[in-house]
């Protein structure tokens, strides 16, 4: 059991973020069978035969250990828009020293690194640089609209119940009980959130597992499964020929999509389809009543209206 003590500055300093490299990193747990979900096996088919292929020995390795796998190789992000590249630069300026360090930490064994810690995090960043590109770019539109639906809702839910209802809602493995946050883990550790307080990183290959980076220097993090995984890798929606004929077959999926609110950003990315089409369609469906639009924060998200839910009733 890992506990944190929420300070009272801290509890005011929590945020969300996005982690590209964290990302890559699950999805090589994911292939070497330490992470699963049946979401994930319809990208994993073709993930294992390409990664099969990539010289990523020495992450395979780093990433094989139970208990710890390091921190630098998932530099915290700085908020939603950190991009892969800066993520990747900050790796190769780690200090040897915190290299070192951490890679004395990881129960695996490393002995084909090179035992000078800058090659080998050099090595590393390269082996990341590569799984990036390979497993986890080509995906990477539908994995962030996912990733940044996800942290609408938990902001919604912040605002809605405050800091209690958004933490007690991340993963079953996660509650807050009085002033501490208790995450369950192998190992065990008490901490205390400073004035730097606490990143929260939402994750598509977290499943079933949560993360906490609390190593020095690097920014307290907790890392947690994201919503709407499920439908991360589903085939598109197949809307019903009647209701294609009258409302045209995009429309009629964007209306099958919208079981939760979503952004036209989201839409598009799951549906395949240009944001702008997509922006077109749901304007439309939006000015008959069968869509309703809110804005939250910079997006505007669309849900169905009851005329919306009575036209998708009235034909399944």
């Amino acid at each position: 059991m890992i506990e944190l003590e929420l300070t009272t500055t801290g509890a005011h300093r929590i945020r969300f973020a996005i982690s590209p490299l964290e990302e890559a990193l699950g999805a090589v747990q994911v292939i070497l069978g330490l992470r699963g979900h049946p979401a994930y096996l319809p990208w994993l088919d073709g993930a294992r035969r390409t990664a099969a292929e990539l010289p990523i020995d020495g992450l395979r390795r780093v990433l094989s250990a139970r208990q710890y796998i390091t921190d630098f190789l998932s530099p915290p992000p700085e908020g939603p828009e950190t991009t892969a590249g800066l993520q990747l630069t900050a790796i190769r300026r780690t200090p040897p020293a915190q290299v070192a360090a951490e890679l004395a930490m990881v129960d695996a064994d490393l002995s084909e690194l090179p035992a000078e810690p800058a090659q080998a995090r050099d090595q590393l960043a390269d082996e990341m640089a590569t799984v990036w590109s390979e497993l986890v770019e080509p995906h990477w539109p539908r994995m962030r609209a996912a990733l940044t639906e996800d942290i609408a809702y938990r902001s919604r839910r912040l605002a809605e119940g405050g800091i209690g209802l958004a933490l007690n809602e991340l993963s079953p493995r996660v509650r807050l009980s009085g002033d501490s946050l208790l995450i369950e883990s192998l190992g065990r550790a008490k901490g205390r959130l400073d004035e730097r307080g606490l990143l929260l990183i939402p994750c598509t290959f977290a499943w079933p597992r949560v993360g906490v980076m609390l190593l020095e220097p690097w920014q307290p993090a907790l890392l947690y499964p994201a919503r709407g995984v499920a439908r991360l890798w589903s085939p598109e929606p197949k809307p019903d020929s009647r209701l294609a004929a009258v409302l045209g077959r995009s429309k009629a999926a964007l209306l099958l999509a919208l079981d939760e609110p979503a952004s036209t950003t989201a839409l598009a990315a799951w549906l395949g389809l240009a944001p702008g089409t997509v922006s077109e369609h749901l304007t439309a469906l939006r000015d008959v009543g069968i869509l309703t639009a809110a804005r939250t924060g910079h997006q505007v998200r669309y849900r169905r209206s009851d005329l919306g839910e009575a036209l998708l009733a009235g034909i399944r």
